[in-house]
């Protein structure tokens, strides 16, 4: 994947915080072989790591979904 091991920088809730991309789905088709039968990506979604969150100043019990943009770094 292309993005992978890179840094991107994830904007939301008025802050910014840099992250390391370490996975990356490409796939609005999926269920397929070539990727491994799991269910199709959405697009524009992200998954933080807990450091994410609390960088955005997001509340414990908001953690899962956010309006965000990102770019790469």
């Amino acid at each position: 994947m292309q993005r992978c091991l890179q840094n991107i920088t994830i904007y939301g809730n008025g802050r910014s915080v840099s992250a390391m991309v370490v996975d990356e789905c490409d796939s609005t088709a999926g269920c397929d072989a070539d990727h491994d039968y799991q269910p199709p990506c959405p697009n524009n979604i992200v998954d933080a790591s807990k450091a994410v969150w609390k960088a955005l100043g997001v509340s414990k019990g908001d953690w899962g979904e956010l309006d965000i943009y990102w770019s790469q770094a």
